[in-house]
Formats: structure tokens, sequence, C-alpha cells
């Protein structure tokens, strides 16, 4: 059974980071650890890590976590937060999250978060409001009924009491229903309407929210190349000793691009190539998903990349381009 982080005793509603905080993001494989190295060393910032794989230890070459020499040239935070046997929700990582960007800023220095996982994007650019406690007898009934009955008649059920969130969420996100179903019986209201904030926007002019934009061919030129690089430098023999030392991976941890296949190669579902083209393949869906995301949050100001620049040249644009904003 996997290890669940300590549930906060009330629930916590979180700020907007919005005007306290600088954001980097983009695509997996657009190169913004290094342009994030620079840009932190010309505004005298820190960086934290807006990746939902890199809070789990021991799991380093599948998630591309910054390199030792750029870890010790600028101070990285909300990295290798648990272990990978531990769920870990929004929420707690917020918690993380505020409480380094107030120490950064009490340092005298400006909180730069660097990373593409596109929900903890949002919820640091719009606030977050965690809901209450969980309930873990109701979200054991409600997954007996889900084992006997399945996802439809979960969404049905969700429907009666929040039908916003049932249609929105994907017929498959059955830990997002439960949730959902679990808030409309402790609250008495819907989750959708208790969200609301979630959908306040700010204009990207009012926000230092950037992010690296390539054209699809040379971004998955990165990606196969990121991939094979991950794999020479020993992601099969990661995943092995992660399933050594651990009973039970957590199901996010589980459920990462790269992890998941060579999980599946290690079952002798597939052979070893097969295993890199489906961690190509599916890389390349989780970019085409994030760079969705990206397009619909007016913060978000592209800077457009290619092979051509430099993180030196990508560095300097965005600091020009932060003079003319009114925060």
């Amino acid at each position: 059974m996997e290890t669940l982080i300590a549930t906060m005793a009330e629930p916590t509603t979180f700020p907007s980071l919005t005007k306290h905080a600088w954001f980097l993001t983009g695509p997996t494989a657009a190169g913004k650890s290094s342009v994030a190295v620079r840009l932190a060393a010309m505004m005298d910032a820190e960086i934290l890590s807006l990746d939902s794989m890199a809070i789990y230890r021991r799991m380093d070459i599948g998630t591309a976590k910054p390199t030792v020499e750029q870890r010790q040239s600028i101070p990285h935070h909300l990295l290798d937060l648990v272990e990978p046997d531990t769920s870990f929700s929004v929420a707690a990582y917020l918690q993380q999250a505020h409480q380094s960007a107030e120490a950064i800023k009490q340092r005298g220095k400006c909180p730069l978060f660097v990373g593409g996982t596109p929900l903890y994007l949002k919820a640091c650019l719009r606030g977050f409001d965690s809901g209450p406690p969980a309930d873990w007898e109701f979200r054991k009934s409600i997954e007996r009924e889900l084992e006997s009955h399945g996802p439809e008649a979960l969404r049905r059920r969700l429907q009666q009491v929040d039908p916003l969130s049932a249609h929105t969420l994907h017929p498959n996100d059955t830990r997002r229903m439960i949730r959902a179903l679990e808030v409309a019986k402790l609250t008495g209201r819907p989750l959708s309407h208790q969200q609301i904030q979630f959908e306040a926007s700010h204009r990207s002019q009012h926000a230092h929210v950037y992010a690296l934009q390539w054209s699809r061919s040379d971004l998955h030129d990165r990606i196969n190349q990121r991939v094979d690089e991950m794999f020479a430098k020993g992601l099969v023999e990661e995943v092995a000793a992660l399933r050594n030392e651990y009973k039970a991976i957590s199901r996010t941890a589980t459920q990462a691009v790269g992890y998941k296949e060579v999980l599946a190669y290690l079952d002798n579902d597939y052979d070893l190539d097969e295993a890199i083209i489906r961690v190509k393949a599916h890389t390349r869906q989780l970019a085409r998903r994030q760079e969705t995301w990206l397009r619909s949050l007016p913060e978000v100001d592209f800077i457009q990349m290619s092979l051509a620049r430099t993180a030196e040249s990508v560095a300097d644009e965005i600091f020009e381009k932060s003079k003319a904003k009114i925060i």
C-alpha cells in the first residue's frame, strides 16, 4: 500500500503567487533548466521546481532533474520532497511552494518557478482551495462501488451532485471524480463551485510568466534525443532499483512517462526497443497536452525558440520583456 503524505487538519486556501514570483515553463525537453539558471543569475533569484515528478527522491534520470552543476550555481527548491511510494497532492505542493517562496523573499531574492506541470502552474497563478480533509471511509466505499460497477456508473453518480465536474473530468479520471463526490458530501456544495477563482486569470503584461515555444518538428527531435540520453544514462537500472527498494511505488509515480513503459519492459510486456519507442511517443503526447494547457492561460508570454538560440540569448530576451510589465 502506498504511503500518504500527512493531510492538513483543516482545508487551506492558497492565494495566487502571480505578483510575488516569476515563472518559466514550456513543454518537456524545451530547455527550461539551462535558461532558468542564466535568468536566475541575472535577476538574483532562487529556483523552485514546478514539476510533479521531480518531487520524488531517486527518480532522477526519468524526470530530467537539474544537474549537480546547475544546483550548485543556483539554489534549487521543491526537489526530492517525498519517497516514490508516497502520494503527493496539489495542496501539499502549494503549501511547500508558499513556504519556500516566502523564505526566498525574506532573503531578499526573487522566487523563480521552473517546470512544465500545468496543474501546478495554474494553481500557483490562480490560487487554490484545498477543500476539506479526506474522508477515507467514504473513499473506500466508493472504490468498492467502482470495482463492482465501473467508471461510467461513478460518472453518473457524480452527475447527480456536480454535473459540471462530471462534464469536465475525463471519464477515466476516477481519482478526481471520487474527490469531487467526497467534497460534495462533506461540504454540501459542488467542488466545481468552490474552485471559481481557479478560472480568474491575469493578462500576460501583468504577470511574469514565460513559456518556451518550439516548432513541432524541432521539439520532437529534442524529445527523441532526450529519451535516448535517458536510456543511455541508466533509466532501466533506475526503475529496476526503485522496484527492488519499494514494495509499492505510488500510482502517480508509476504513471510517469518513462517509468510506466520501463516497468512494463521489466515485466516482459515488450522488448527494450519497443519500450524506447513508446517512451518517445508518450513524451510527444505529453508535450502536446502541455502546449494545449499553456495556450489556454492568458498569463503566458511565449518565447520563440530555435536551434540557433543560446540559453543566454533567451534569458536576455525574457529579462528585457520584463521591463515592460505592469505588475
